[in-house]
């Protein structure tokens, strides 16, 4: 019998599995592969983004545990099994010049230190696939860059007898991807969608405030359409951060379907002989392990 096929998502805060790479997740549990999402933080800083729940006492007094209570009906949504590396969110900082990071937070951990919870998981989990943000974040929240930091951290350590000996048996992820699901191609198929169909876009601002943005190498496109629907849902389960009425939702889904069907990945590890482009994440690993091609 063929080895079952994991992957492990790395992301900063709770919410982040679901607007990042979300359907591809969805998909993978739907084929029989395992997904396990490591959160770094419990985004005990997030701010409260939905209009219709700003102001709530109840919920400004108890945003940490009501995060961790979306995160688990998220988690239900899509499938996935969930741990939390236990580190404290470092906010967002904002203003010229910006405020100094607070004490103790993710992002001014010392990485060699922050990566062992990682490698520990690692080498239980055992994946064989690992996604995370690029080094810039995917944009520059301080701890998306260091959730990346740490990954690849983890990535290159949990193999080495030598690294985190008190974290279990050393364990060689083959893979590792950088979430690519904000890319310009992307974006701007979705505002051309709109456009052609009269209705208004909130995307012109974003692609006019990236003119300057290299594109990301994309190497990996995941169709993925048809759970489109179920990753609305595990956003929509995140209702502190996700505004309903807002611009994650303004192109209607079947819209997005037809626009641009994938998730999309850059591939920046691979342990396995590859060619790119590829339409699987598990592309060269399937074959290692007796696996039918996607």
């Amino acid at each position: 019998m063929a080895e079952q096929l994991r992957l492990l998502a790395v992301h900063a805060h709770p919410d982040d599995e679901s607007s990042k790479g979300a359907a591809a997740m969805a998909r993978y549990v739907s084929e029989g592969v395992d997904v396990l999402v490591a959160t770094c933080t419990g985004g005990e800083r997030g701010d409260v983004l939905n209009p219709k729940l700003q102001g709530d006492p109840e919920i400004a007094a108890n945003l940490p545990a009501i995060r961790r209570r979306e995160m688990d009906r998220a988690r239900e949504i899509l499938g996935v099994r969930q741990t939390w590396l236990g580190f404290v969110d470092s906010g967002l900082p904002e203003g010229d010049p910006l405020p100094p990071l607070p004490d103790g937070c993710f992002a001014l951990q010392d990485v060699a230190v922050a990566a062992e919870p990682l490698v520990r998981v690692m080498r239980e989990f055992r994946p064989h696939v690992v996604t995370t943000y690029d080094e810039e974040g995917g944009y520059p929240h301080p701890d998306h860059i260091m959730c990346h930091k740490v990954t690849v951290a983890a990535f290159e350590a949990a193999a080495d007898p030598g690294a985190y000996p008190e974290a279990g048996e050393p364990w060689q992820p083959l893979k590792l991807y950088y979430n690519q699901t904000f890319s310009r191609p992307r974006t701007t198929a979705l505002h051309e969608a709109l456009l052609a169909a009269g209705m208004p876009s909130p995307y012109a601002e974003w692609l006019e405030r990236w003119a300057d943005r290299a594109d990301r190498a994309i190497t990996t496109h995941v169709d993925c359409a048809a759970w489109f629907d179920v990753r609305d849902r595990a956003l929509l389960a995140h209702a502190t951060q996700v505004d309903p009425d807002g611009s994650w939702f303004a192109c209607p889904l079947d819209m997005q379907q037809k626009a641009w069907p994938t998730e999309d990945f850059e591939l920046a590890r691979s342990l396995v002989p590859v060619a790119l482009p590829e339409d699987d994440l598990f592309a060269g690993i399937r074959s290692e392990l007796g696996e039918p091609a996607a």
